[in-house]
């Protein structure tokens, strides 16, 4: 496998920076409040921290609306306060991957002011048209953007308006605005784009999470143009200079195109429609749901299919959540559901994910949480303050109510970190017990072998196997409020052994091995993790 030797047993913790904990008491998470933290991330048993954007930004697409890639927004703090921070987590174990947003800047950038103004060698650091009266053509038009500045051209957007793509080049420019990716101002961006990631890697840094990682190079056939930019990354920084344990995971969601084994090491698998059938599909219809009324036949085509093109490149990541989609806490609300899911999470190959505040069950909030910084629903409802205890904002800040970023979930019953605490078989509880499996045992690490045993359409239980040769494990998972029973036949790899002590799992299951079966029962919303052990002769 081409990726650090601490990630096949890593668990990544993600923080929203504003929401997580407020040190100052202006009602904004900051990055003190992560290192007054970091003593609580560290007891989880995760490696790794995931920090969403805090760099200096007008804050209209919440920080991943960069002005200063340089820099650290003052209501974070500043640089003291990161290399702070990476010390501090570091002396826990821990490791700090940082979000990198290289598809595009803030219009308010200086780079891009000074393309504005036609400056070398800015002028090409962005993607513009030739002539304001020139929209790009049917493949481009909808993403230009029109009569907002003096130049005489219009520039492509990434994502909202205010957010100018920057110019990675065209791998088949077919048009004279198309900038081919070799273009000398061309590839002083690429070249600047690389000191972004080594400034940060010196400051203390340990990789990155890489936003719309695939999106950078336009007209690029086979990805041959943006997987060279990640294989140079590779090359000239993230292994240059001694180092050997920075791990980046990429915003592509297509795996088998961004895991080539010489560039990225990892990459989230969520933006295909198939994923939504896991745990979000409409009226209680997801796999993992109580309703029983799901499929997980099209996930795992969708998945395997990834996993066999990439094996040995990299690591697929299948996230619950993150700070772009709703609570997995959203329909799935009893904290069996939600240890259940989590075991999903926890057994599956690649570098688990873990949302800041799903280890204690938050609830995804209504549509009606006011929408600020870009972040409408239903991200504004997944977004909120972490609930540290009963005191005041849920022990988030002291300020007042009116002054937090984001409305703290003030319902009877909301869950918080200090009641879980006390609580040997709380929802918080059972997640460190997960983590403490995942971590110890060879056959649930990253990348240890996959292989599907029971996964018919329209039907319960999913059961497959990780591992292989002396290191087996069997995971069998019914989301579903009623039991099952069943049999199927098993791998011949797998068909001589014999079924161990369970080492996680909830409710009543049984498994048994015989002539080659597999047999078993499993009550509701269940699920379990039994080592399966070769026979003695």
């Amino acid at each position: 496998m081409n990726t650090p030797a601490w990630t096949e047993t890593s668990i990544v913790y993600e923080i929203y920076p504003q929401t997580f904990y407020d040190a100052n008491g202006d009602g904004i998470g900051d990055l003190p409040g992560i290192i007054a933290k970091l003593d609580y991330i560290q007891s989880l048993g995760v490696d790794a921290i995931w920090l969403n954007p805090f760099y200096t930004s007008p804050m209209k697409d919440a920080g991943y609306d960069v002005a200063d890639f340089y820099g650290v927004h003052p209501r974070y703090g500043n640089l003291d306060d990161a290399r702070r921070l990476f010390a501090e987590a570091h002396a826990r174990g821990l490791r700090v991957l940082i979000d990198f947003v290289p598809g595009h800047t803030a219009a308010e950038h200086p780079w891009f002011q000074a393309s504005i103004e036609g400056r070398e060698p800015f002028k090409d650091w962005y993607v513009w048209t030739h002539s304001a009266w020139a929209d790009g053509g049917e493949a481009w038009r909808a993403k230009m953007v029109h009569g907002m500045t003096p130049r005489n051209g219009n520039y492509l957007c990434n994502f909202f308006a205010h957010q100018p793509a920057l110019n990675y080049g065209f791998a088949q420019p077919d048009q004279e605005w198309q900038l081919p990716v070799d273009h000398p101002n061309v590839q002083k961006l690429w070249a600047e784009m690389k000191k972004v990631q080594r400034f940060w890697l010196d400051l203390g840094a340990d990789g990155f999470r890489i936003d719309m990682a695939g999106s950078i190079i336009r007209q690029d056939a086979g990805h041959k143009a943006i997987r060279r930019f990640w294989r140079e990354c590779r090359e000239e920084i993230w292994e240059a200079d001694g180092r050997q344990d920075v791990f980046t995971v990429a915003e592509w969601s297509w795996p088998k195109a961004a895991l080539s084994g010489d560039g990225l090491h990892a990459d989230f698998l969520h933006w295909i429609p198939s994923y939504q059938t896991l745990f979000r599909a409409p009226e209680g219809k997801a796999f993992f749901h109580r309703k029983g009324q799901g499929d997980i036949s099209a996930f795992l085509k969708d998945y395997l299919d990834h996993y066999e093109a990439s094996r040995g490149h990299g690591h697929i990541c299948i996230p619950l959540g993150n700070h772009d989609m709703s609570r997995i806490n959203d329909g799935q609300s009893e904290p069996r559901e939600l240890e259940l899911v989590h075991a999903f999470l926890l057994s599956m190959p690649g570098v688990p994910f873990l949302y800041y505040g799903d280890e204690i069950g938050m609830r995804q909030l209504p549509d009606v949480v006011p929408t600020r910084e870009g972040c409408y629903p239903t991200r504004s409802g997944a977004r909120t303050p972490m609930q540290w205890s009963d005191e005041l904002n849920a022990g988030f800040s002291s300020a007042p109510a009116a002054h937090l970023w984001a409305p703290v979930d003030n319902a009877p019953g909301a869950p918080h970190v200090a009641a879980q605490e006390k609580d040997s078989n709380s929802l918080l509880q059972r997640i460190r017990h997960l983590i403490a499996v995942r971590g110890s045992e060879p056959a649930l690490r990253a990348s240890a072998a996959f292989t599907p045993v029971f996964a018919e359409p329209n039907a319960y239980p999913l059961i497959f196997a990780r591992g292989e040769g002396a290191d087996v494990a069997l995971v069998l998972f019914n989301p579903a409020d009623q039991a099952v029973e069943g049999s199927c036949a098993l791998p011949a790899e797998l068909a001589d052994r014999a079924v161990g002590q369970r080492i996680a799992g909830t409710g009543a299951v049984t498994l048994r091995i015989a002539e080659g079966r597999l047999h078993w029962r499993a009550g509701g919303v269940t699920y379990t993790i039994v080592p399966i052990n070769r026979k003695e002769a």
